[in-house]
């Protein structure tokens, strides 16, 4: 499960099931940005960040690309460089390509987490996004082009 189930606020990291840090809150990894602890690595397409919008700040560095959604290359090399001895909180659409982004960047020596319901969330029951969670839903800084 990608979301806290009461919907609390994550103060603390939850344990990553199998290969990576842990999963943290939007609001925890933001925090975490703002304090110089950690990095945020944007793992989702150029066309992502460019159409639905992108955080101030964060690295892009995609995980797979489009069209195709065949796996970045350069993924491991642009991963390392960023993370500069900091943890890496790493963000997609909903949680799900952020989870194989930070087990990958893990098996690399690095400290990684995955953000919490992404930068959408999940769908509601009319399969919209930005309704249910996601780190636009929760108000933090986030622009479009």
């Amino acid at each position: 499960m990608r979301h806290d189930a009461d919907g609390a606020l994550l103060l603390q990291p939850r344990p990553g099931l199998g290969g990576y840090a842990g999963d943290v809150s939007p609001q925890l990894a933001w925090q975490w940005v703002q304090a110089g602890d950690a990095v945020m690595v944007d793992v989702r397409t150029d066309a992502e960040r460019e159409w639905v919008g992108f955080v101030p700040g964060a690295l892009p560095v995609a995980w797979k690309q489009w069209p195709g959604m065949a796996p970045n290359p350069d993924f491991d090399q642009a991963v390392r460089a960023a993370a500069s001895d900091r943890k890496l909180v790493l963000l997609c659409r909903s949680g799900v390509r952020s989870v194989a982004a930070a087990k990958r960047a893990t098996e690399l020596g690095l400290e990684a987490y995955n953000i919490l319901e992404g930068f959408e969330g999940d769908p509601d029951a009319d399969a919209h996004r930005g309704r249910r969670g996601g780190w636009r839903f929760h108000g933090l800084p986030w622009r479009q082009n």
